[in-house]
């Protein structure tokens, strides 16, 4: 999103800095736009809900560990995968 505006984002810097670190486009939305309304120093990078990867496709997880930099995501089962993107 360089060098476009986004009106509905409220910290537009963090929200890239999130992307960078490999949050999803909605996860980075929702913690930038809380740390602007309460401040950063309010909102915790770790904390909060997080999405049940339990519904997801095998091959939806393993994309998803491919985007987060994680390694041998092609031999794990469905458990394996899930509890390691939680754990990450």
């Amino acid at each position: 999103m360089p060098g476009k505006s986004n009106p509905s984002l409220k910290d537009p810097d963090l929200y890239e800095e999130l992307r960078d670190e490999g949050a999803s486009k909605q996860k980075a939305a929702r913690i930038s736009n809380a740390a602007a309304k309460k401040g950063r120093a309010e909102v915790g990078r770790s904390g909060g809900e997080s999405g049940s990867y339990d519904g997801w496709t095998v091959a939806g997880l393993k994309k998803r560990a491919k985007e987060l930099g994680q390694t041998g995501y092609s031999k794990k089962t469905k458990a394996q995968l899930i509890s390691s993107l939680r754990n990450s």
